[in-house]
């Protein structure tokens, strides 16, 4: 029974609620993967009964997750960088009970709500920028920057990095340096690429006059590059010295996560604009933002008439910007950049002492809790044969085995960073502790044991393919 796994759906619903969620769950739980195939994404049942992660979760809590069996999971993804702060932290859930009892007037769309001015000044007070525009989403963040560079250069073109990811929307989709999400949907933005760290690429785009903004992550989330020491400082002097703008994205490594507020702060730079979502959101109420100089915010809303020319039906929702101020308050009162890197300089030195011990991983990188694990080729002849089997079948292969390995035998989440690429980001909620890098470094070095001893992981790895081939 569903109800043993939920221990929520044990509690009683009060009488007055007319729709009893719990039992809702309790019913329909066990049909999720039948009701995603029949109404929503056609592929992703597929994809997950395919590599057999196809496990139903029942409850969550800080760095960990059990499905309906009772088995924990570390979760080294945070929801792809969401929860920052964990799952289920309770200063947000109790923020968030708290705003709703409120009975606020909430989107009354002719009103200055008082949450969302406070979480600006607090958010701004982070950064040396000025405004802040809310909105629902990372992508809806990047789009925002899009257009503010725009009107406010009076410029069209937006130079973006080569294997950059800033969203999915046509705006963001046109500066996305990934061909497998931009193939069939053309044509997009004129907008134009160059390799992460080309400032002489930068400088020639510049030179024709027509360039509004470069956009850039500071560490790209595929595959987690940084960007070349001195290269943002550099690509900021170019852009200003021909009147452009900086845009960073830091949707992913915003808030902590590369153990700075944000990640450019790293290099000293003050970028014109900053892109940022996930992280805020607590873990529970979608939110994005776009923070920006005063002059850009000035050219945008010129006048009156012009106050609508750029919003959001839902974007200072009283939900959003609780979960926004409760993030904040979580990351001051328990110091939790400062944690994350501790946490992720100590996970990264534990895993690179491992790259001389193993043949086929070739680099560690990253910085705070968002870092990468690099594959290559070995060069003893049995592993090469191993590894040129992988290729051919797909390039990425080999990471993926591993992020299965990982998942089946210890119970721990991991992805792969990006299509055809062997590597792993780990992007854990940065409130980890000593304890699960000990856990995540131990399983890592079986699974590297196992790929090492010979063809064991990748037969585990297609029995897995094999038996949910059979099951469908």
């Amino acid at each position: 029974m569903l109800q043993e796994a939920y221990p929520i759906l044990a509690q009683e619903t009060p009488e007055s609620v007319g729709l009893d969620l719990r039992a809702l769950v309790a019913d329909r739980g066990a049909e999720r993967y039948g009701l995603h195939a029949r109404h929503l994404n056609p592929q992703l049942h597929r994809m997950l009964h395919t590599i057999g992660f196809d496990k139903i979760y029942t409850r969550a809590e800080g760095a960990y997750f059990w499905d309906d069996t009772g088995r924990e999971y570390l979760d080294m993804l945070a929801g792809f960088g969401v929860f920052a702060v964990g799952r289920h932290h309770p200063v947000i859930r109790q923020a968030l009970h708290d705003v709703l009892d409120f009975g606020l007037a909430d989107l009354t769309q002719f009103d200055a709500p008082p949450l969302a001015g406070v979480l600006a000044e607090r958010l701004l007070a982070q950064t040396h920028l000025d405004r802040a525009y809310f909105c629902n989403s990372g992508t809806e963040a990047v789009e925002a920057a899009l257009k503010f560079a725009r009107r406010a250069t009076g410029r069209s073109l937006i130079v973006y990095c080569g294997h950059a990811f800033h969203g999915l929307t046509v705006g963001s989709l046109s500066v996305n340096g990934e061909t497998e999400f931009r193939t069939g949907f053309d044509p997009l933005l004129p907008d134009t690429a160059i390799a992460l760290g080309d400032l002489a690429a930068l400088r020639r785009e510049l030179e024709r006059g027509d360039v509004a903004a470069f956009v850039v992550e500071p560490i790209q989330g595929k595959g987690v590059w940084s960007s070349p020491p001195g290269f943002l400082a550099g690509a900021q002097d170019l852009l200003h010295r021909h009147k452009a703008l900086l845009i960073c994205d830091e949707v992913q490594t915003g808030l902590g996560r590369t153990g700075d507020f944000f990640a450019y702060q790293h290099e000293g730079v003050q970028p014109d604009i900053v892109a940022v979502a996930k992280a805020l959101s607590g873990g529970y109420v979608p939110v994005g933002a776009m923070l920006s100089r005063d002059w850009i915010f000035a050219k945008v809303y010129s006048s009156i008439d012009k106050v609508l020319v750029h919003d959001s039906t839902f974007g200072s929702n009283a939900q959003a910007m609780a979960a926004g101020l409760a993030t904040l308050h979580v990351l001051e009162q328990e110091d939790v950049v400062a944690r994350a890197r501790r946490t992720g300089d100590l996970l990264r030195s534990r895993l690179t002492e491992l790259v001389d011990r193993y043949e086929m991983l070739a680099e560690v990188r990253g910085r705070g809790l968002m870092v990468g694990i690099q594959f290559g080729k070995p060069e003893s002849l049995k592993l090469k044969l191993t590894w040129t089997a992988l290729q051919a079948a797909r390039v990425g292969l080999f990471a993926q085995m591993v992020v299965a390995g990982l998942f089946h035998r210890h119970h721990i989440l991991t992805q792969v960073s990006g299509d055809h690429v062997e590597v792993i980001k780990l992007i854990p909620p940065l409130t980890i502790t000593e304890a699960d890098v000990d856990r995540f470094v131990a399983a890592f070095t079986d699974v590297m044991d196992e790929a090492h001893r010979g063809s064991g992981l990748m037969r585990d790895f297609g029995r897995t393919l094999i038996k949910q081939a059979a099951r469908r």
